[in-house]
């Protein structure tokens, strides 16, 4: 069999290579007996984790399998209170996880669900209707407006036949088709080829399959997204990180106070206990779940804002984002051609509004025009044309050619909505380039490129609708200006004529000529410009024409280089990432080098935000760090492949996203900032008093207590924490920054050194002055907690004081202050807590001298914060 590809060969060359006939199909044995070898027309069905991997994955975290190792060795000491409770909070936190966790990937069962269709296809010479899932290489396949191509089909014929190819290419026009047109195209230049998928817009045709299931077009995208697995983002590669790290320093240090302690003569239990102890003292127990209710309070939040996030670790990945890489058609333009401009009589037209709505009106110097050549021209227009655009809830929608929708939206904005009835048509070939009507009232209307129904006419309308002599190079010059502008340009004629059918045409007035283009969505410009203030790169690529693309690009603020499909395919891989870092437009792009263009932005360091809403977006959406859909045009395939939808497929959503994540980055920093001296206090109390021998300061189940009492009801108001005011007039965080600067860091130590150094003092002050261990052990608690809630006041803002105007502007800060002395209480003077918790009542001397603590930890803190100012 031939290994030339379809596209490259004649019609009868591929019909004669697939053993079968352009005019009967195949026969019904034979196709069966195809199917038989070759299997469904579909495509292979996507695997998913089921809801019993999902939730065991939830424990697949280093600092959990420590958590899991203490609870066995407490549970073989005998101290099953302690046992249970460190396996409940490994539970919870585990059902935190899965409650949160997104919906499973459904992008490969969304791409099957948009190839299922039903086709018309001819076999024993007869045309019948299938399940698309039936077809095989070398069925006849007869295509018609409205369909769906059911699989990759090479032309035979074609009657005025034009496909929406925007799914699969991004070309935001449908594409005329030619069953003798050959060459070594682009996907979206093959008028020979239909694909499948896409959509027929307008005439007919009749085709012979070449491909089908995974091997179309289609298919080849299916496998990228299979290829293309979802990448880490941000944040979880820096938490999955201090995981590790924490865990090896956690095991190590445990380790060796067991060592030190056994080595000293003490009894091996109660090293084993110590060790527990300070393992589970040194883990952050609340920080995932406080990670995951931030994230959670952000999705709400942008859902407020347009935004429907599916994943949650992207909120904070959008506030990290360093590119957008956004697609053109239906993103940045509002995937609805309208008409802009008009030429017609002596004068020039400008026509506002945009989209199918028609709203908006024809003027000429700032004024509303009613001449009798733009109603000529507009009648035109309407006259030679099938779409219908509706209102539905609403919505204008269109049915029918985007090009057609267009011109009847620029009559009904200049009155025009109804012609008399049509008598004959001559319908819109590639060969004839123009179509022609002929009405009930005896007018004759053409619509065609302006070249051909140029030299069908020999005169024109004037403004005030009587026939002069035509100058074809005036308006061949006025449509070549329009063309500079990346407009596409109609030409319309009209004449009398006396009969009932068109016949021969006869020599045409020309009555103007209407411009058109995808038009730039109004707020596009102003998001784009917004995006560059905060400091993010945004370059836009589409499957489009380089012209087309560069006009957009230059009217919302991106202009600049040009790349296309070909000269990105040239580029070596070496030299791909500095091209790729100095271009802002790419033009004619496939899926696959879209997946390209992502790896080298990805190479560079760049946090990738890619935005889409076809299938031949799904593979770069799903590799990007973060993957933007559009909602409400948008294929499911992308919004199944992506980590957020917008709502209302708006690129200027994305900015409120964007502001919305560096919040919720913020907030994380500062929870994990201000969560992190407990941690590092308690190991540092437990390592000091396993090496000076004695009895331990505080038990396991009271460092439990600690970090899901304490860190949990203090620590939520940072989910709710307000943004600052100047969060986008910063530049993005450097990918390759720590999650911890060393400034912060010393302040955690810091902080740290003060609880070790009042804790342990006051423990054995408590002991030196009659208390009980369990008195002892309780003001250390307290102490703890008592610190980390005058550490939230130096934590709501991390570089200048914030105390109360915090808690005005945040009354969750005061609630958490409130509910956090009350549960204090109740562990200190409740029976029940002294039960599991091995807790004692103190007297208020106790508690003053954990209070100084902690207002010393606060003032120590506070002059830290200062010094970078005085300097």
């Amino acid at each position: 069999m031939n290994a030339t590809p379809p596209h490259l060969r004649t019609a009868e060359d591929v019909t004669r290579d697939l053993g079968t006939d352009a005019a009967a199909g195949l026969t019904t044995a034979e196709a069966a007996a195809r199917r038989a070898r070759s299997g469904p027309n579909t495509l292979p069905a996507a695997h998913r984790r089921g809801p019993t991997r999902r939730f065991l994955a939830q424990f697949n975290s280093p600092l959990i399998y420590v958590l899991l190792v203490s609870a066995a060795v407490t549970a073989g000491l005998g101290e099953h209170v302690d046992a249970t409770v460190i396996l409940v909070l490994v539970l919870v936190n585990a059902v935190v996880g899965f409650a949160q966790e997104s919906r499973a990937e459904h992008a490969l069962g969304a791409l099957t669900a948009l190839t299922t269709t039903s086709a018309t296809v001819v076999r024993d010479g007869r045309a019948r209707r299938v399940p698309s899932a039936d077809l095989v290489r070398g069925d006849l396949v007869v295509l018609e407006a409205g369909d769906k191509v059911p699989a990759d089909v090479r032309l035979v014929r074609a009657a005025e036949l034009a496909v929406d190819e925007s799914a699969l290419t991004g070309e935001s026009a449908p594409v005329a088709k030619d069953p003798a047109a050959l060459g070594d195209a682009d996907l979206a230049d093959r008028a020979g080829m239909a694909h499948s998928g896409t959509l027929v817009t307008y005439g007919r045709g009749a085709g012979i399959v070449t491909a089908t299931g995974a091997d179309t077009e289609i298919g080849r995208v299916h496998r990228l997204v299979d290829r293309a697995t979802a990448v880490q983002t941000p944040l979880t590669r820096k938490i999955a990180q201090f995981g590790r790290r924490a865990t090896v320093a956690i095991l190590a240090l445990a380790a060796v106070t067991f060592a030190v302690g056994t080595l000293r003569g003490q009894p091996a239990a109660e090293m084993l206990t110590a060790a527990v102890a300070l393992a589970v003292g040194a883990i952050p127990e609340g920080l995932p779940a406080v990670v995951t209710i931030t994230l959670a309070f952000g999705v709400a939040r942008m859902v407020r804002r347009n935004a429907i996030v599916r994943r949650l670790p992207a909120v904070e990945t959008l506030g990290g984002t360093t590119v957008i890489c956004t697609d053109k058609t239906g993103t940045l333009t509002r995937n609805q051609m309208t008409v802009t401009a008009i030429a017609a009589g002596d004068r020039r037209y400008t026509v506002t509004g945009s989209g199918y709505a028609p709203h908006g009106r024809i003027e000429t110097d700032g004024r509303p025009a009613a001449d009798p050549a733009l109603r000529e021209c507009l009648l035109a227009g309407l006259a030679c044309n099938d779409a219908r655009v509706t209102e539905r809830d609403g919505t204008w929608e269109l049915v029918g050619d985007p090009t057609e929708g267009a011109l009847v939206v620029s009559a009904a904005k200049g009155g025009v909505t109804d012609v008399p009835e049509r008598l004959d048509t001559i319908a819109f070939s590639s060969e004839r380039q123009y179509m022609a009507t002929l009405h009930a009232d005896g007018a004759l209307y053409v619509k065609g490129s302006v070249e051909r129904v140029l030299a069908l006419c020999d005169t024109r309308l004037d403004s005030s609708g009587r026939p002069v002599p035509l100058d074809a190079a005036t308006v061949e010059e006025l449509a070549a200006e329009y063309g500079r502008q990346a407009l596409r340009v109609l030409a319309f004629a009209r004449a009398d004529h006396d009969a009932d059918r068109i016949g021969a045409l006869p020599r045409l007035v020309f009555v103007g000529l209407q411009a058109m283009h995808d038009p730039p969505r109004e707020e596009a410009a102003r998001a784009v410009r917004a995006c560059h203030d905060a400091g993010i790169q945004v370059k836009m690529i589409t499957g489009d024409h380089a012209a087309t693309a560069r006009a957009v690009g230059e009217r919302i603020g991106l202009g600049g280089a040009v790349m296309t499909g070909r000269e990105l395919a040239a580029c070596p891989d070496d030299e791909l990432p500095a091209a790729v870092e100095r271009v802002t437009v790419f033009a004619r792009v496939s899926p696959e080098q879209k997946l390209r263009l992502v790896r080298a932005l990805r190479s560079r360091s760049h946090v990738v935000a890619m935005t889409g809403d076809g299938v031949n977006d799904a593979p770069a959406l799903r590799q990007a760090d973060i993957g933007i859909a559009m909602g409400r045009d948008g294929t499911e395939v992308a919004k199944e492949a992506a980590d957020m939808i917008l709502t209302d497929d708006d690129f200027a959503s994305i900015e409120a996203a964007v502001e919305e994540g560096r919040g919720v980055f913020d907030n994380l920093v500062k929870f994990i900032v201000w969560a992190l001296p407990a941690n590092v206090g308690l190991g540092l109390l437990l390592t000091a008093a396993i090496l000076v021998g004695g009895e331990l300061p505080i038990e396991p189940v009271q460092v439990l207590w600690l970090n899901m009492t304490a860190v949990l009801i203090l620590g939520l108001p940072f989910t709710v924490e307000p943004r600052d005011e100047a969060i986008m007039r910063r530049p993005p965080r450097d990918p390759a920054r720590p999650l911890l600067t060393r400034a912060l860091t010393g302040r955690i130590l810091l902080v740290s050194a003060v609880l070790l150094a009042g804790a342990y003092g006051l423990f054995h002050w408590e002991h030196a002055h009659g208390g009980s261990l369990a008195e002892a052990r309780t003001v250390v608690v307290n102490v703890f907690a008592l610190t980390l809630l005058t550490y939230l006041f130096n934590c709501l803002s991390l570089d200048r004081p914030l105390l109360w105007r915090g808690v005005r502007r945040n009354p969750w800060v005061g609630a958490g202050a409130v509910a956090l002395v009350a549960v204090q209480a109740a562990y200190t003077y409740l029976p029940a807590m002294h039960e599991v918790f091995r807790s004692a009542p103190i007297d208020a001397a106790a508690w003053g001298r954990a209070a100084a603590v902690a207002v010393a930890s606060y003032v120590l803190v506070e002059i830290v914060k200062a010094l970078p100012a005085r300097r």
